[in-house]
């Protein structure tokens, strides 16, 4: 009947389904645009990586994808807007996911533990947001204007969390008191996002072999028998 499927109820009557092909096609659509733009931000992404940012150029990425550097500009109105979401996005990601680890409570060093392991499995999904920021962060907090001035909030907000375990470890004898808390979160805080450069998917280790190995250097050390540390 005019094309349209029709079916038996159980009293033998015959019913027309609701037309649904209009809002299936738009609601196809809106996800096929969605996914579209999402995959030209992971292609650039990638692009800011190996390049650096500001190396970078528009016509670049729309040749990553193999469109015209005008239909690019229908998904995103510059390449700082692509960048910001590739950094808000892994930024959401991990604050969110130490904020959980704090909230779930537990003593300074299981959760100092679990932050290590957070910190090292944003390695994978977040690789292209994580070198960005470590190559390309002086350069984007210079631009005009307060656009990325989230990171440097964000950069706080990490800093006074993990300094705060450091100290409530001290406090309750459960770490050394002679260590610097600052100091202690920036080398952790490099040991982390720095092995992004070396680590592999695939390798010996994956990463979460890598924050328990990171766990037991931290927490119990190289060295074996009397601490041997001086001050010089």
């Amino acid at each position: 009947m005019g094309g349209v499927n029709t079916r038996k109820n159980s009293g033998g009557a015959t019913t027309t389904p609701v037309k649904r092909q209009r809002t299936t096609k738009r609601a196809a659509s809106a996800g096929s645009a969605s996914e579209r733009r999402d995959h030209l931000v992971r292609l650039a992404a990638d692009l800011f990586a190996r390049k650096g940012f500001q190396a970078t150029t528009v016509r670049e990425i729309a040749e990553e994808a193999g469109i015209l550097s005008g239909s690019l500009y229908h998904h995103f109105d510059s390449k700082e807007t692509i960048v910001d979401e590739v950094l808000s996005t892994f930024l959401d990601d991990l604050i969110g996911r130490y904020r959980a680890a704090l909230e779930q409570g537990g003593d300074p060093r299981s959760i100092l533990s679990e932050m290590v392991r957070i910190g090292f499995s944003a390695l994978e999904p977040h690789r292209a947001a994580i070198t960005v920021m470590q190559n390309d962060w002086n350069y984007l907090r210079s631009l005009p204007g307060d656009r990325f001035d989230y990171l440097v909030r964000a950069e706080d907000e990490v800093e006074r969390m993990w300094v705060g375990q450091i100290k409530r470890g001290q406090a309750v004898g459960q770490f050394r008191p002679d260590v610097d808390p600052k100091l202690t979160y920036r080398m952790i805080r490099d040991s982390i996002w720095v092995a992004v450069r070396w680590f592999r998917p695939g390798g010996r280790l994956d990463t979460d072999g890598i924050a328990e190995h990171y766990v037991t250097v931290l927490f119990d050390g190289l060295a074996t028998g009397e601490r041997t540390s001086q001050r010089g």
